[in-house]
């Protein structure tokens, strides 16, 4: 709603205030409009700002409109509900450690998830579990799959379920 409203003062108001600026402007100065061609060039300077104005309005439309598919789907594989959500808290708890592409992350003390493509059961293991590189016979719950020292339940619940399901679809793509 606040884009419309952007849009029909851009569109109209402003090109109407410049015109009518114009306007006075030329009725102070003595000048006649139809004298010399000078209603023309009127028209033509509100028309050029409605043909510039309406341009850059039209890209804002277009940028605002595909920044609701932006997380839609990561390198043309389409998200579930559950992976978008994963993907935000894949950002904010994962990707300082971990390298997944499809969430933007370089991280190089855990193993990079791109080249491991986990599956959904084993990113909740190792996210519950935890990891020590050299876990013992007792510990076995702890193994890692790469390098590095990860603390269990670093995310929970819904939200453990959530990244899996991001790490599982979007993992190598």
């Amino acid at each position: 709603m606040v884009i419309v409203v952007v849009l029909v003062v851009v569109l109209i108001f402003v090109p109407l205030t410049l015109w009518g600026l114009n306007r006075v402007r030329a009725n102070r100065s003595g000048s006649s409009t139809s004298a010399g061609g000078r209603g023309s060039n009127n028209v033509v300077t509100v028309l050029f700002m409605f043909a510039a104005l309406g341009s850059i309005a039209l890209a804002l439309v277009i940028l605002y409109g595909n920044h609701d598919n932006a997380s839609k789907q990561v390198g043309g594989v389409k998200l579930t509900a559950e992976a978008k959500s994963g993907r935000l808290l894949f950002g904010q708890h994962c990707a300082v450690c971990h390298t997944l592409s499809a969430a933007n992350a370089i991280g190089k003390v855990g193993p990079n998830l791109d080249t491991l493509k986990p599956a959904k059961s084993l990113v909740l293991h190792t996210i519950a579990n935890g990891c020590l590189p050299n876990a013992s016979g007792s510990n076995q719950n702890e193994s890692c799959l790469g390098q590095g020292v990860m603390p269990a339940d670093e995310v929970t619940g819904a939200d453990a379920q959530d990244v899996a399901s991001f790490v599982a679809e979007a993992a190598g793509h």
